[in-house]
């Protein structure tokens, strides 16, 4: 098991989800309050919740597939803001 929290890639996401909830969310328009920023924010928190679940596998190659869905959903919100 890994320790998440010393983890750089989770130090970074995490700050990427503070800056979406404090910077990007609030200014979305309000014909998207219940679609696409909901995505948004779910897409968003997943990044760093997919790393902390993948930290607590056993093996490098289940690590690895949690790591390999929290770049998803990075992709995700990456489609989202264009």
């Amino acid at each position: 098991m890994r320790d998440y929290q010393k983890l750089d890639v989770w130090k970074k996401a995490h700050l990427f989800t503070l800056q979406v909830y404090k910077e990007i969310l609030p200014v979305m328009p309000i014909e998207e309050k219940f679609a696409l920023t909901q995505q948004i924010r779910r897409a968003t928190y997943s990044i760093p919740l997919n790393i902390v679940e993948g930290s607590g596998k056993n093996t490098d190659k289940d690590f690895t597939s949690y790591l390999d869905n929290a770049l998803g959903s990075a992709k995700e919100v990456e489609y989202a803001f264009i």
